[in-house]
C-alpha cells in the first residue's frame, strides 16, 4: 500500500508499489496490483487501485470507482449482468459479494470509495 505524500498530489501520477496477485485469482497473465489508500474514516475507504494486464477474478466489497485511466473488461458470475467494458471515466458501483473476472487489457487506474 502506497501512503499519499501531500495534499493536492496529482492520483494520476502517483507512483504506486504493485505486488503479484494471489496465484490462485490469476486467470491469465501475470497481473499485479497496487493500492493507495487516500482516506479511511472507518466507516468508508478512498483511494487509488491499479491492476497491470492480465485476467483475474475478485469477490467485490460495497464500492463504487470512476475509472482514471486504462481499459478492462469486467465479467460477472451473475449471467443476468451483461460483461461491463470499462475506461477513463467510467463510474461504475459494484455491491459486496459480487463474483468477478477482470480481464485488463491496458493498465488500469481508478479512484474508489468502499
Amino acid at each position: 500500500m502506497t501512503a499519499l505524500p501531500a495534499a493536492g498530489t496529482a492520483v494520476t501520477d502517483l507512483a504506486l508499489d504493485h505486488e503479484a496477485l494471489p496465484a490462485s485469482a490469476v486467470i491469465a497473465g501475470a497481473p499485479t496490483a497496487a493500492v493507495a489508500v487516500l482516506d479511511d474514516t472507518g466507516d468508508r475507504e478512498v483511494g487509488i487501485w491499479e491492476m497491470t494486464p492480465g485476467v483475474a477474478t475478485d469477490t467485490e466489497a460495497d464500492e463504487l470507482f470512476v475509472v482514471l485511466s486504462g481499459a478492462a473488461i469486467i465479467a460477472f458470475d451473475d449471467p443476468s449482468i451483461p460483461d461491463l467494458p470499462i475506461g477513463p471515466g467510467s463510474v461504475v458501483r459494484l455491491a459486496e459479494g459480487m463474483r468477478t473476472t477482470w480481464t485488463v487489457t491496458e493498465t488500469l487506474r481508478k479512484v474508489y470509495i468502499a
